[in-house]
């Protein structure tokens, strides 16, 4: 018999659908069942930053009408507005805080974060209150923190009793930007600490149970089995804080104050320049701002490698 006569009959191959276009019909469905979620998301998210960005473009101009004395507005597009954000220190001392704040904060944050998860995920009588009472800080809103630690930091506060010491908190200086440091990680390092927690749980028990019989020890097992497993779920959760603290304004606001240069952060900078109705200034700044977040969480993602379309590690046969 010849190997032709083994062959499969044709009509068998073509009744195949071609893997190219299952992938199509793949494709579409995912496109008809997202378009509602994409649909509110340009609303909501969409127009609203095109419109700000829009608006950094126009120039507002005033000037007295010789007709009839009034004064007249006219409106003009260029990039004034973003040559007043980039003029002297009023960007870069902004820009230095809001930095300063996400290095020292979400570095703090993943520390003790990683040691509360570490404290939950311990088998002991009264864990679940333990978790409940780690948590409580980040469950209560940020305003109301704030004014928690501006009570904490009064000049005859707390923080100066243990201090034994009259340190000005809410004056300008480096006491100033520590307490703002100080008070967002005692805030959101419980968020960072439930995110690791959720992927300690997912770490097999056996695989400590192999280290402890080929004699590994504590801090060993920690760097080797706990902290690369659990990294997808760190990576997310730090990605997550970096997010969040650029765009901070309402803890520095309520705890130290506005027009304060030691925490003034390019939000607080954008709401200063609306509150004066100088809204293309604001909305140039709020842009910039965006455009810094975006740079940020892109070489973020780059670096680190966070898996955020959802490729997964599966064969992509």
């Amino acid at each position: 018999m010849s190997v032709l006569s083994k062959a499969p009959p044709h009509s068998a191959v073509v009744s195949r659908p071609p893997r190219a276009s299952r992938r199509a019909g793949t494709g579409r469905l995912a496109a008809v069942l997202l378009s509602p979620t994409l649909l509110v998301l340009g609303l909501v998210a969409g127009y609203p930053l095109l419109a700000a960005f829009r608006l950094s473009f126009v120039v507002s101009s005033e000037s007295i009408d010789p007709r009839t004395g009034f004064t007249v507005t006219s409106t003009s597009y260029g990039l004034d507005n973003y040559a007043a954000v980039f003029t002297g220190e009023r960007f870069l001392r902004p820009w230095w805080n809001t930095t300063s704040f996400a290095l020292a904060s979400v570095t703090l944050e993943v520390l003790i974060g990683v040691a509360m998860a570490l404290v939950m995920h311990q088998a002991f009588r009264g864990r679940a209150l333990v978790r409940a009472a780690i948590l409580v800080p980040w469950a209560i809103p940020t305003a109301i923190s704030g004014l928690l630690w501006k009570w904490i930091f009064n000049s005859q506060g707390i923080a100066n009793e243990l201090l034994g010491a009259k340190v000005l908190w809410s004056s300008e200086g480096f006491q100033a930007w520590l307490s703002v440091v100080i008070a967002d990680t005692w805030k959101t390092a419980p968020f960072i600490g439930l995110l690791v927690l959720a992927g300690l749980q997912m770490i097999p028990g056996e695989l400590y149970e192999a280290a402890r019989v080929d004699g590994a020890s504590s801090w060993r097992t920690f760097w080797r089995i706990t902290l690369p497993l659990v990294r997808p779920a760190l990576v997310v959760a730090v990605l997550f804080r970096l997010l969040d603290v650029l765009r901070m304004f309402d803890l520095p606001y309520v705890l130290v104050g506005a027009r304060k240069h030691s925490v003034e952060t390019l939000s607080m900078v954008a709401f200063e320049e609306m509150a004066n109705l100088r809204f293309g200034t604001a909305a140039a700044y709020a842009s910039v701002l965006f455009l810094y977040i975006a740079v940020v969480a892109f070489a973020f993602v780059k670096l680190f490698g966070a898996d955020l379309i959802g490729r997964g590690t599966g064969n992509p046969q």
